[in-house]
This record gives C-alpha cells, sequence and structure tokens, in this order.
C-alpha cells in the first residue's frame, strides 16, 4: 500500500482468481487482430503512434527499460477509443453488406456503391469522452449518422468535440453504466439504430469483440516498435477492453512466456479490483456517481468478454486514486531531465 501526503492509498491485490475457460482467448488471436489493423492503415489519417521509451525514468526508477505507447496523436484525436469503434461499425457494415471485413476499407465504407447499397444507419453509444468521439468520428468520415449520449460531470469541451463530429449528443443526469442503458434503449427503438459499445451483456457479445478487436491495432504496433518481449504491461482499464484486448494480444503471440499484466483503474470505479478482491471469478460492480479525474475509467461494471481473459491473464489489480494520475500526467509533461514530454489525460 502507498500513500501521498492527504493519505489516499494505492491498493493492489494479487490475483487469485480461479481462472476460466479462455473461452474468449481464440478472439484475440494474432490473425483477428490483424485484419483490424490492415482496416485501420486503409485511413488516409493512419499514421503509427509513437511508443516512447524513457530513459531518465527507467533508470531514476531502476528499470532497465520503460517504454510509454503515446495515443495523443491518434488519428487526430488524442486517444486509442476511435480503434475500436471504427473497427465495429467497419464489421457491422460488412455483416449487412454480405462482405469479408478484409474487403471493407475505407475506400469502399466511402464509396457511392455503398451509399447506394446499404445507406444510412445510426450508431448509437454511451461515452464519458473518448470511445464516444471516437465512434462519432467514424461515423462521420463514413457518412453515417451518430448519437452519444454522455453521463453527469461530462465536460463541455469533450461534449463540444463530440458535436463537432455532426453527432447528436446530450449530457443526461445519470452516470455512465445508465446511459450505456439508455443509448441502447434509444438504438433498438430507432429506425436502422444500432449500439456501438465498449461493454457487453447477455445477447450483445458481438460487436463488443470486434471493438476490443479493433484496440489490438495499438498493442500490434507497439510489439513491433519494442527490440523485445516486454517482461510487463500496465493497462488502464474501465470497463475493461482495451486491457483485456491487449493482454489478450500478447498471450497470444508469447503464449510461453506472457509478460505480466497489472490492471489499474480509478479508486472510484475499481469494479475490477473488487472483483479480485472477492477472489470467486464473479464480477463485482461498483454504484454511485463514479466521481474521478479519470473520466475515461469512470465505468463500475466489468465486460464480461474482457474479464474472461483478465481473471485468467492478469497478475495484480491496483485502485488508484486520483492523486496517482495527477502525479503522473506531471511526470511525463516535465520529465526526467534527457526523456521527451508526454502529454497525455
Amino acid at each position: 500500500i502507498m500513500s501521498n501526503s492527504t493519505g489516499a492509498r494505492i491498493k493492489w491485490v494479487s490475483n487469485h482468481i480461479p481462472k476460466s475457460g479462455d473461452t474468449q482467448l481464440a478472439n484475440m488471436s494474432l490473425e483477428e487482430m490483424r485484419k483490424a489493423g490492415s482496416f485501420h492503415k486503409s485511413f488516409p489519417q493512419y499514421a503509427v503512434t509513437p511508443l516512447t521509451r524513457l530513459f531518465g525514468l527507467a533508470d531514476y526508477l531502476g528499470l532497465n527499460r520503460l517504454y510509454v505507447k503515446d495515443e495523443s496523436c491518434r488519428f487526430g484525436l488524442n486517444a486509442f477509443k476511435v480503434l475500436g469503434g471504427s473497427y465495429a461499425i467497419a464489421r457491422y457494415i460488412a455483416k449487412e453488406t454480405g462482405r469479408d471485413v478484409s474487403d471493407v476499407d475505407y475506400a469502399f465504407l466511402t464509396s457511392e456503391q455503398l451509399r447506394e447499397t446499404f445507406g444510412q444507419a445510426t450508431f448509437f453509444t454511451a461515452t464519458d469522452g473518448n470511445h464516444g468521439r471516437g465512434v462519432a468520428w467514424a461515423a462521420n468520415k463514413l457518412g453515417q449518422k451518430c448519437v452519444v449520449r454522455m453521463p453527469k460531470g461530462s465536460t463541455q469541451t469533450r461534449l463540444q468535440n463530440i458535436a463537432k463530429e455532426n453527432a447528436t449528443v446530450t449530457i443526461e443526469d445519470m452516470n455512465y453504466d445508465d446511459c450505456v442503458r439508455l443509448a441502447a434503449k434509444e438504438a433498438e427503438a430507432a429506425e436502422r439504430g444500432i449500439i456501438i459499445q465498449d461493454t457487453a451483456w447477455d445477447g450483445y457479445e458481438e460487436i463488443p469483440t470486434w471493438i476490443m478487436q479493433g484496440y489490438a491495432t495499438m498493442a500490434d504496433e507497439a510489439a513491433e516498435q519494442m527490440e523485445e518481449r516486454p517482461t510487463h504491461v500496465f493497462l488502464q482499464a474501465g470497463v475493461g477492453s482495451m486491457a483485456g484486448a491487449v493482454a489478450g494480444y500478447f498471450v497470444n503471440r508469447y503464449p510461453e512466456h506472457p509478460p505480466k499484466f497489472v490492471v489499474m483503474e480509478a479508486e472510484a470505479a475499481d469494479c475490477h479490483y473488487q472483483s479480485a478482491i472477492a477472489g470467486d471469478g464473479k464480477m463485482r460492480m461498483v454504484g454511485g456517481d463514479l466521481s474521478t479525474i479519470m473520466a475515461g475509467l469512470a465505468c463500475g461494471e466489468p465486460n464480461p468478454i474482457s474479464w474472461d481473459i483478465l481473471r485468467s491473464h492478469a497478475t495484480a489489480f491496483v485502485s488508484c486514486p486520483d492523486w496517482v494520475s495527477a502525479r503522473g500526467m506531471r511526470m511525463l509533461a516535465a520529465p526526467v531531465k534527457g526523456d521527451p514530454a508526454v502529454t497525455a489525460g
């Protein structure tokens, strides 16, 4: 346990949860993940994001090597989330048009042919910011419609960034998990409405799986940018989709010697940590306002698809007070002498 001057503590627990049957790991196979990478590379805006090596901070911490995958320049949206939302939209349109996703690239999705044969659908989602912005950006670029619902406490800046992508967006008087339920209900009632959500529930597993596969483009880039296999991978978790996707990718890439995975959460929404404390394999939910400066992690219900992977392959789960994130941001932005600055949320 670590604490700062206010007494707020970092809490962690080793993973002693009974392993699952690994029913989801095959969905994160390298073959599946690289289909997503090929799709993303078809966008004119695509570029590999930096894997920044921090020599000075590694030396300060007594580590051999330390890297940060800097997603602040991903498609100009400052976040990795667009990788999942865009790929899920592509997979949905591929399925609706009877095509393999390998044949559904940016050129096809923006073609007059698709407009004539498929027309427009409306993609609904709930978000704390980055996921909704990514879905809205992809829908806008691909000539589709988008409706975004945000939980109370969301900033006007985040709302405006989503609105710039021609999306219908509102801030609702409810927490994130209730916003998810609202968006799903609206999608079901709308003509040609589809919910694009990075969490899953009974009867809604396909699209969240596609979103997770989309996140693996980031992991595949990082693996190719490194000189050797990483020993430890630190992954932030809201619902856990990114954490499960990246862990699944590295387990499949290095099946004999996978890295150790440490899952980090905001203390106000530490549902994975609470599930690990319980230790019986069942997911635990965290309710209330989920108030934290780590807005993108303010999710109180784990994604059961990613949980199936994390409960079997995570080494530890960590619950972080807000000062941890604030200090980390400052350390990256004002780094040890000689290290490049990384400006990230």
